[in-house]
């Protein structure tokens, strides 16, 4: 082969494996416009922490419990009926005269409203409980804490619930109780101290016993026996000194 027809055949073959080469890449070159631009934009410098995403994380977003939204799909449950549940409120048998009914205004009653609780009167004095007996001391005595409990647990009520009324009301009433319950103390100290002076005067007077065996304190003095005695005696009528006069004729 001659030198000149030597260049021809090298630029020949050049052409020949430049066109093979480019009907090979062919096949790998992007077809549609997404492709294209995907293509063109693969090479960035942001880093893929800082990648906006395009998908949602939270599955919960647009649900709320407050307007009741609901899930945004409907679920495979959603058409299936909820069960009601039963209304059964068990019947217990409660004593209507159990003594824990004292704490509340009425069986069944939980508080009494502001107005039912100012209806109440004043409290006793002390000049009107001289007057009564033992036994109504300690009836109005028991009253008076059956009533106390009462409004202690009707104040408790109102700071559980935090009704915010009713405290006011509560403190007035339960202030009338307390000054009957001091007067009631101070009727009973009064008799005490009057018993303990009469049992110092009993003790030096000698007609009063108070060691007797046979339960007679009281032994009254032979002065005394025999005023009694005189006192009988002149209430007998004497008939015998009286003689019937004659009528004149």
């Amino acid at each position: 082969m001659s030198m000149a027809a030597a260049p021809s055949a090298l630029r020949a073959s050049r052409l020949g494996s430049s066109l093979r080469i480019g009907s090979r890449s062919s096949l790998f070159l992007p077809t549609t416009p997404s492709m294209r631009a995907a293509a063109a934009a693969g090479f960035s410098t942001t880093a893929p922490q800082c990648k906006r995403k395009t998908k949602d994380g939270n599955k919960r977003r647009g649900v709320s419990s407050l307007y009741g939204s609901g899930p945004r799909e409907p679920l495979s449950v959603s058409d299936a009926p909820l069960p009601k549940p039963v209304e059964f409120k068990p019947k217990i048998d409660v004593d209507e005269g159990h003594g824990l009914w004292g704490f509340f205004p009425a069986p069944g009653k939980l508080l009494l409203t502001p107005k039912e609780t100012e209806e109440h009167g004043r409290a006793w004095t002390v000049e009107e409980l001289r007057r009564k007996s033992w036994e109504d001391l300690h009836a109005l005595w028991w009253k008076c804490c059956r009533e106390r409990n009462m409004l202690a647990t009707a104040r408790e009520e109102l700071l559980r619930g935090k009704f915010g009324f009713g405290e006011r009301e509560i403190g007035t009433r339960d202030e009338e109780v307390t000054k009957t319950m001091r007067a009631i103390k101070h009727a009973l100290t009064e008799r005490f101290y009057t018993w303990q002076d009469a049992v110092e005067v009993a003790k030096s007077d000698p007609e009063i016993d108070l060691e007797a065996g046979d339960g007679q304190v009281y032994t009254p003095s032979a002065y005394e026996e025999a005023y009694d005695e005189i006192a009988a005696e002149e209430e007998v009528p004497r008939s015998t000194d009286r003689e019937p006069k004659e009528t004149l004729r």
